[in-house]
């Protein structure tokens, strides 16, 4: 299959990339993960583990899209060999049952988004009873739908039409919305106590595992590396686009975002959010997003004494929020397309099958939230096995060949050196092993019957998951890697 679409430029590689890396784990995970683990203290595992997890499979990622020109299940199978197809395939349905449930949660956004321009979002009592009440309606149907029609359009639109034109305007305008409200939170009273927690480290806390790793966590569910998405965009690089800065772009571009919500954050919930600010930012909430839909509009309606003006920067959040969700979004449904464009169906009927798919198998999670929460934990942990198998796949594929021939190949304005092949041959593995193993080990403390597939977050639950699909992929790795190749001219 003759590659003939590309991005245009760096620049709209570079903001479709972002696009990927920042979602709305960046705007509220990230700060909430920071209250529980120290403030300023968490941010040096942070940015240690972007350094040796997720810059080095970013790098992977782009090395292997670009020289397979293939979605993962093909890419994998080509980098490691044929045996090893069921590796991309898992990595492919990690990703597309993230996006099932995703498309909810983006749906949420939007919905939040239309009651604050609207100014109802502050003509409520109780925001706890209303985000009750919406996730408990039949409204999560409508903007699953919503967000699914509206990202699908995108990406039958195509690369350069579609996925690149759009995240041009939306990642841009997420940056500078995220800057607009950092300078008015600044200005807030006491907002410098929260700008001193978030920067200020707490040596203490370094000496606690756990800190490190739930920085390696938001690492590895926060920028994007080992999803195949980035991968899968790395197909339409152009032959003489570099890899490793292009890489290292997109990993210190996604925290750099993070760190701009953070500071926005933290100097809004300490100037405005009294006593009680620290316990409410620490609290989680379904899918990862904390307290987003309940807190955050309560702190809008303080930010001045105007309603409009209140109305505005709330407006802008959700608007920042929705961006953020529909930009990884769309990768997700790019990647399960072009999985298919790999079997031999055209770009028009892939589109019709995954949305309508998605749609469809997104239905659980937007009626019960308690399966959205399941599918949220098993497949986030699952993100790990598949930077995992990343790894493995460039290791198979003989990682000092594999660093001078594709990473330092042609287009490379960055050499990189032989330290490469130690962090993806033994560190990323090492890391991979310590995460899956604290977080399936440590669910056995919260759940007493760790052992039951049927609740929502549990070892038991994970493996049986896990098992099958890995199960069925295996079986039928034959038949996945034959019918990928065979459309291969």
């Amino acid at each position: 299959m003759k590659q003939n679409e590309f991005f245009t430029s760096r620049w709209g590689l570079i903001l479709s990339t972002l696009g990927i890396a920042v979602g709305t784990g960046n705007i509220w995970r990230f700060s909430r993960v920071v209250a529980q683990n120290g403030g300023g203290s968490f941010l040096i595992p942070w940015v240690i583990f972007l350094l040796i997890w997720s810059v080095p499979l970013i790098i992977a990622e782009f090395a292997i899209g670009k020289s397979t020109r293939l979605a993962p299940i093909g890419a994998i199978a080509k980098t490691a060999g044929s045996k090893f197809g069921w590796m991309g395939a898992f990595i492919t349905f990690v990703s597309t049952a993230i996006m099932f449930y995703y498309s909810v949660v983006t749906g949420w956004c939007i919905r939040y988004l239309f009651s604050a321009v609207s100014g109802d979002l502050f003509d409520i009592t109780n925001h706890v009873n209303y985000w009750n009440d919406f996730s408990s309606g039949s409204l999560p149907i409508v903007f699953h739908l919503v967000a699914m029609s509206f990202c699908a359009f995108v990406v039958y639109r195509g690369i350069v039409n579609g996925v690149e034109k759009i995240n041009r305007i939306f990642v841009s305008s997420l940056l500078i919305i995220l800057v607009v409200l950092l300078l008015r939170a600044v200005t807030l009273p006491n907002a410098s106590e929260g700008l001193k927690y978030f920067f200020t480290p707490d040596w203490n806390y370094l000496l606690e595992y756990k800190v490190w790793l739930n920085a390696l966590t938001q690492n590895a569910w926060d920028t994007g590396a080992g999803w195949g998405l980035i991968l899968t965009y790395a197909i339409y690089m152009k032959k003489k686009e570099d890899i490793s800065l292009n890489a290292a772009l997109i990993g210190f571009g996604n925290n750099s975002i993070s760190l701009l919500a953070g500071m926005m954050i933290f100097s809004t919930v300490f100037a405005l959010g009294g006593t009680n600010a620290m316990n409410q930012i620490s609290q989680s909430g379904p899918a990862n997003t904390g307290i987003t839909f309940i807190y955050l509009p309560l702190l809008f309606s303080k930010m001045s004494g105007s309603v409009i003006i209140n109305t505005i920067f709330a407006s802008l959040f959700f608007i920042a929020l929705s961006f953020a969700a529909i930009t990884s979004l769309i990768s997700m449904i790019e990647l399960a397309t072009r999985t298919l464009i790999d079997f031999g169906i055209v770009r028009r009927k892939a589109i019709i099958i995954i949305s309508v798919s998605g749609f469809l198998l997104g239905l659980p999670s937007a009626i019960d939230i308690n399966f959205l929460i399941n599918q949220d934990w098993v497949w986030g942990v699952g993100l790990i096995l598949s930077g995992f198998f990343i790894a493995f796949s460039v290791t198979k594929y003989g990682v000092d060949k594999f660093r001078n021939e594709i990473i330092n190949g042609l287009g490379s304005d960055i050499k990189i050196g032989k330290w490469y092949n130690y962090v993806i041959q033994f560190l990323v593995p090492l890391q991979a092993v310590a995460l899956l193993l604290w977080w399936l080990v440590s669910s056995t403390t919260w759940d007493q019957e760790w052992w039951n597939p049927l609740h929502a977050e549990n070892l038991g639950t994970c493996i049986v998951q896990w098992f099958v699909i890995l199960s069925t992929f295996i079986l039928s790795n034959k038949f996945l890697v034959k019918y990928t190749f065979k459309n291969i001219i």
